[in-house]
């Protein structure tokens, strides 16, 4: 069986043979490959495909092996840091059991370099995300995860064109962009930067009333926005708070939407192992695979 491996915001979640597994990032610390016993009932792991945190020094799907300070340009940056990420990361890179490594999208990803005015569009989950997608509704689409973060990718043609991420529009749960009040805060030596963006999502800065409404409004937007490049194709929906925004998303934007829910990612990245260890894929929507 082929693994693949969430680095999510609150947890790391696997997937793999149909199977699904959740541990939070916290609890993550202790973590070992027994632990994917309840997953695995007994099978092989052929392979994994692995995310870790923003995953900005590389670009290429490549071996594990072959990166450098896990695929970090630095261990500081916008999140939460647990560890737990750090230790499912290197517990796999020491089981010899093949792995590969997705890069995140950045300035130095293969997309529209129109999008590269900011220096990071998106974690390297949203591509296990993405191509779970791309499975369900082919090569033309939007894709928007809406979570503690809320992340929106394009893709034609089977490419990933660019994307939006949490700290550039849409407000998340939890985190979002920096705001004129942020700035102020920052340059007063009030808060970190890392701090306002963990406090900048809806939850802290709405009435509840407004909050799932808020998340709707501006996931809509960045949907309809990308639209632009793309007009008229399907938009998928993602993440914990997909379902409960989704009937408004499709409100406003005047067209349907596909649901798919938080495991989406790990999915993907388990179909993503599959092919390149099984059937010597080399092109993951637009991203080169170099072992």
């Amino acid at each position: 069986m082929f693994v693949g491996i969430d680095h999510g915001t609150t947890a790391m979640r696997f997937a793999g043979g149909g199977r699904l597994f959740k541990i939070p990032r916290a609890e993550a610390v202790s973590f070992s490959l027994s632990d994917l016993d309840s997953l695995t009932q007994g099978e092989k792991i052929e392979g994994f495909a692995i995310t870790y945190s923003m995953g900005d020094n590389f670009s290429d799907i490549t071996s594990i092996h072959n990166l450098k300070n896990r695929g970090l340009i630095s261990q500081e940056g916008a999140g939460e840091h647990t560890g737990g990420g750090t230790r499912v990361f290197d517990v796999v890179k020491e089981s010899r059991i093949p792995a590969i490594a997705i890069p995140g999208l950045h300035r130095g990803s293969p997309t529209d370099p129109r999008f590269k005015v900011y220096s990071h569009q998106a974690s390297p989950e949203k591509i296990g995300l993405a191509y779970e997608v791309a499975a369900r509704l082919g090569p033309d689409f939007i894709v928007s995860d809406i979570s503690s973060n809320t992340v929106s990718l394009l893709i034609r043609d089977g490419v990933i064109i660019g994307g939006f991420d949490a700290c550039v529009f849409a407000p998340g749960w939890v985190h979002g962009a920096l705001d004129l009040d942020a700035i102020r805060a920052i340059d007063a030596g009030v808060i970190t930067a890392n701090d306002a963006f963990l406090r900048a999502g809806v939850r802290d800065n709405l009435d509840e009333p407004i909050q799932m409404s808020t998340l709707a409004m501006f996931a809509a937007m960045e949907c309809a926005s990308l639209r632009i490049l793309a007009p008229d194709v399907p938009i998928a929906l993602c993440g914990s708070r997909a379902a409960l925004v989704s009937g408004e998303i499709s409100s406003l934007l005047g067209c349907d939407v596909l649901i798919l829910d938080e495991w989406t990612a790990a999915n993907g990245l388990s179909r993503i192992a599959t092919d390149v260890f099984s059937k010597n894929i080399n092109n993951i929507l637009g991203i080169p695979v170099r072992l």
